[in-house]
């Protein structure tokens, strides 16, 4: 039988492939397209993605060690720096590889434990980690949408 990590480590990297399928397909151009009037650009979406991974390895899982500094939750707008193709694949690369680690070492128990962010308040381990599930997803979502009809300008 399978522990509950597992189990929930299962789901979000399940519900990750639809973010991680789309970054194959894109090209460096591609970073650059919105889907006005949104001011959100792909290489924007995809940074994002990969600050809140580290921030939730950090915060809500206490990845201490963990190095972030989240421009995109920061400037709350894009900036229009997300550009470099291989930097930000690297990036959600790694913040994937952070996020599962931490996640590897709960045990069943902890992921009854409460936790308080300033961004969601108290919840769970178990509904903070819904909470990354459906953000990834959510802006995958986005990201699909603006790389099928939006435009580089």
């Amino acid at each position: 039988m399978k522990t509950k990590t597992q189990l929930l480590l299962e789901l979000w990297i399940e519900s990750r492939t639809r973010f991680s399928n789309q970054l194959s397909n894109l090209s460096e151009e591609d970073l650059k397209k919105k889907l006005l009037p949104s001011p959100n650009s792909i290489g924007f979406l995809i940074r994002h993605i990969g600050d809140v991974e580290l921030l939730f390895a950090k915060n809500v899982f206490g990845a201490s060690e963990t190095k972030v500094i989240a421009k995109t939750v920061i400037a709350q707008k894009d900036t229009g720096e997300w550009t470099n193709l291989s930097e930000l694949l690297e990036y959600v690369n790694h913040s994937f590889n952070v996020l599962q680690s931490i996640v590897e070492q709960q045990e069943d128990k902890d992921w009854e434990t409460n936790i308080v962010t300033k961004e969601f308040g108290a919840k769970t381990k178990t509904e903070a980690f819904g909470r990354i599930i459906s953000h990834t997803t959510y802006h995958a979502g986005q990201l699909a949408i603006v790389n099928k009809y939006g435009r580089s300008n």
